[in-house]
């Protein structure tokens, strides 16, 4: 039991170790096994969550199909947008941003009018990092600023300097997951010594008309503390399909039959839906979002605090579950290997799923994959290794029982399994007693080897255990070339007599057959004798703590032994107690097979008076 307790803590102690390993890289920021097993399990749980009412503050103006007709050119030319920016700008919004990268150069009159229409009104224009393969975070252990793991960009592509120098400047790159998803914002990149922000927290921190505050674990803007994750990235949490955030056209705004309500007092993103066009996403409620839709959310987010939160304390509460797990579940299968066993483990894997389910639905992006692939090898390792042990272990029962078995009785190696304090105080009942010795056996040895000796004595046992067990009685022990046989234990019945006299019978005749197939030099020199009496015994465990057995004792047991003696001296097979025969009931006409004599008084040595004693022979057969 110690051994087994030790080997228990071990296998949770390396369980909660494995659930170390997996999570230290989770808890540092991410893992890409992990994020890969994670981004089906999140999009799952945003389909159960449904679309939410998107903020009224966020408005997009979409360079759509329908602009494209009115306007007649794609992009749209920069007069055209300088006419946009400042049709927008009348109507007093917080923010004009432009999720359009001005890199080229346009007619001079255009560039001018559009740089003139960003300096009348707050906005912010698009810049773009471009990143190298492996180059986009800092992994510099020593690095340990505010930009100790920011996306770190090769280039960043800067509009015209005429525009730059017109409005605030914010890159609009967007980081997805290996299906293209969309999974976060990174709302601060650096290139070399220089650090950029992004274009949803340039456009939120003009809308707020204040720089953002920046913690090692989020950002304060606008009288809202954002909790971001490592490297200052914001987590995206969809609103719905394209379209859930408001979205007008931008010819409305071209042709002044836009609401001035749909603009005033609002964030304003400026972007291109137009089909072909634009950039566009799949995310878990759109295969195609528009690019300005996710900016906007991130937008969003920002200015009202809505997003996800997957921040340094919930990635802490994933590493702890993915301890806490493994570590509880080899506990439970060490204590309860069964269904119900395994019904609580997959009823807390089932919870903790639930726990992330709800707590997505509040905004807080715990780990579903990470606790449960800590603990599903764990869990299998643990209880492959458990079953296989279980497995040796019931087999190594197995053949100590069928050992065992070979020195106890059947019937009384069961009654002491399920009963281990059987007779450990000695009972009295009523049992029949039989007696059986091989004559001569003592001259025999003298004249044959020891392997031959062993042999009929192993021929002689053997048939004496068959017999006894076929008329349900136990060989209580074997002494040598004899035995003592019970009818009555582990427990008396009415038919012990009449089983004993049967036994008698059936041990004269197999011991007939046994010696006739020795050589004659053997079977020349044995013979047998068989005693057999009915009445009292003390049934008990004898021994000392190293070794016990059970056995019988009492005036009826002598009282067999010494039958045998008288046996031998009549010439009789078998000598029986009249107490015996009585108790025998019907069962005694089988003793007309041979012959009877008596009852006869019989004296018994060391014993005062006689009792009554049948004497049983085998008929001689019939002379040739």
């Amino acid at each position: 039991m110690r051994l087994r307790h030790a080997s228990t803590l071990i296998a949770a102690a390396l369980a909660g170790l494995w659930g170390a390993c997996l999570a230290l890289p989770h808890w540092r920021g991410g893992s890409d096994l992990l994020d890969r097993v994670e981004a089906p399990l999140a999009d799952l749980r945003f389909v159960i969550q449904g679309p939410r009412p998107a903020p009224d503050a966020i408005t997009i103006v979409a360079i759509d199909d329908r602009t494209i007709q009115t306007t007649g050119s794609y992009p749209l030319p920069r007069a055209t947008m300088a006419r946009l920016v400042s049709s927008l700008a009348l109507m007093k919004p917080n923010v004009i941003a432009l999720d359009i990268l001005f890199i080229d150069p346009g007619p001079p009159e255009g560039d001018l009018a559009l740089a003139e229409a960003l300096r009348k009104a707050p906005s912010v224009v698009a810049a773009a990092g471009v990143f190298k393969p492996g180059e986009h975070a800092s992994r510099d252990p020593g690095d340990r600023g505010l930009d100790a793991r920011l996306p770190e960009a090769a280039n960043v592509l800067l509009p015209l300097g005429s525009l730059a120098g017109a409005a605030a400047l914010g890159v609009v790159n967007i980081a997805i997951d290996a299906s293209g998803v969309p999974r976060h914002v990174p709302l601060l990149l650096r290139s070399g010594d220089r650090i950029v922000p992004s274009f949803p927290l340039r456009a939120a921190s003009v809308a707020a008309k204040q720089d953002p505050v920046l913690r090692p674990d989020g950002i304060d803007l606008g009288g809202a503390s954002i909790r971001t994750e490592a490297g200052y990235a914001l987590p995206l949490r969809f609103y719905g399909p394209g379209g859930t955030i408001r979205t007008v056209s931008a010819s409305e705004v071209l042709n002044g039959t836009l609401a001035e309500d749909a603009v005033r007092g609002r964030t304003v993103v400026i972007g291109a839906t137009v089909t072909g066009g634009g950039d566009t996403f799949s995310t878990p409620f759109d295969p195609v979002l528009p690019g300005v839709e996710v900016l906007a959310t991130a937008i969003a987010h920002l200015t009202e605090g809505d997003g996800l939160v997957r921040d340094g304390s919930v990635r802490s509460v994933d590493a702890a579950m993915a301890v806490i797990l493994p570590v509880l579940f080899v506990l439970l299968l060490s204590w309860q290997r069964s269904v119900w066993g395994f019904a609580l483990i997959a009823g807390i894997a089932l919870g903790w799923i639930g726990v992330t389910a709800a707590a997505f639905t509040r905004g807080i992006w715990l780990s579903a994959s990470l606790p449960l692939l800590a603990a599903g090898p764990a869990v299998a390792f643990f209880g492959a290794a458990q079953l296989w042990l279980d497995r040796r272990r019931a087999d190594r029962l197995s053949a100590q029982s069928r050992t065992l078995r070979r020195f106890q009785p059947p019937s009384l190696t069961e009654r002491l399994t399920k009963d281990p304090t059987f007779l450990m105080q000695p009972i009295r009942q009523q049992a029949a007693v039989i007696f059986i010795d091989l004559s001569g056996f003592t001259g025999m040895t003298e004249i044959i080897p020891l392997d031959e000796t062993r042999e009929v004595l192993r021929g002689f046992h053997t048939l004496v255990d068959e017999e006894a067990v076929a008329h349900h009685g136990i060989v209580a022990s074997f002494m040598g070339d004899g035995a003592m046989i019970l009818f009555g234990l582990p427990d008396p019945s009415p038919q012990d007599a009449g089983n004993a006299l049967a036994a008698c019978l059936a041990l004269c005749a197999r011991m007939e057959i046994w010696l006739a197939a020795l050589p004659v030099r053997i079977a020349t020199r044995l013979g047998f004798k068989i005693g057999a009496h009915y009445g009292g015994i003390l049934a008990s465990r004898l021994g000392g703590d190293s070794h016990q057995h059970i056995t019988a004792t009492g005036d009826t047991v002598n009282v067999a032994s010494r039958l045998m003696e008288v046996a031998a001296a009549r010439g009789a097979d078998v000598a029986l107690s009249d107490a015996l025969l009585q108790a025998a009931g019907p069962i005694r006409s089988v003793l007309r097979s041979g012959s009877l004599d008596g009852p006869q008084a019989t004296p018994i040595r060391g014993r005062a008076g006689s009792i009554p004693a049948w004497f049983w022979r085998r008929e001689p057969p019939p002379a040739r």
